[in-house]
């Protein structure tokens, strides 16, 4: 019978928050960690030498930071969702670590329960943010919103223009019901445009939609 928990890399340059954090995290059921990782250059090897299925990556590392080798990992390892575990939530760090293909964001104030529940998140597909932290994306939301259509038309050519319509109204905070009544159609055809924009640009979900606009 296979082993069906979910493979964990911890990447942090400190030795303590490192073997606290793989500690707490061993303690979990139905998940087991595969690697340590001291730094961004190590964190990208074991990924690729150990196919996890999460990485919890600090930010601040020597040699290679958290945010470029996110960026790596998401290249050699896309199956690999990586969750940011900071210290900092200032938005150079939150949109920059989106932009490579983080998948979740919290800060190292988080309990062990918040943890657990992030590194399921991710696993199965979605995204995950700390409070403050989507309370940022938001706020990043609404002032993305000066884009305007014939803008996103120079700088993403391969969109259409009505996937250029829809981009602008993500960054403008609008779900897709708002969207739908925005644009006078239904709610699956966003959905159809949304996921094909999403594809063009190389972006899994909103937040890093909004983080390619705002780039």
């Amino acid at each position: 019978m296979s082993d069906a928990r979910i493979r964990v890399l911890i990447a942090d340059d400190q030795d303590l928050v490192r073997d606290g954090l793989a500690t707490i995290v061993s303690l979990l059921p139905d998940v087991v960690v595969v690697g340590l990782a001291s730094d961004g250059d190590e964190a990208v090897a074991l990924a690729v030498a150990e196919r996890p299925d999460v990485v919890l990556m600090d930010l601040r590392m020597p040699n290679v930071d958290g945010i470029e080798a996110t960026r790596r990992i998401a290249a050699d390892v896309p199956e690999a969702a990586v969750l940011v575990l900071t210290t900092y939530a200032d938005d150079d760090s939150i949109l920059g670590a989106l932009r490579a293909g983080a998948r979740g964001y919290l800060t190292k104030d988080a309990g062990r329960e918040q943890i657990a529940m992030a590194i399921r998140s991710v696993a199965g597909g979605q995204t995950t943010f700390a409070a403050e932290v989507a309370a940022r994306v938001v706020s990043a939301a609404a002032g993305a919103a000066a884009a305007p259509v014939d803008e996103l038309a120079a700088r993403f050519p391969d969109l259409t223009p009505r996937e250029r319509e829809v981009l602008s109204l993500i960054s403008d905070g609008l779900n897709n019901a708002e969207i739908a009544a925005r644009l006078y159609v239904g709610v699956s055809t966003v959905k159809t445009h949304i996921n094909a924009l999403f594809a063009k640009l190389g972006v899994r979900d909103r937040a890093q939609a909004i983080a390619r606009v705002r780039s």
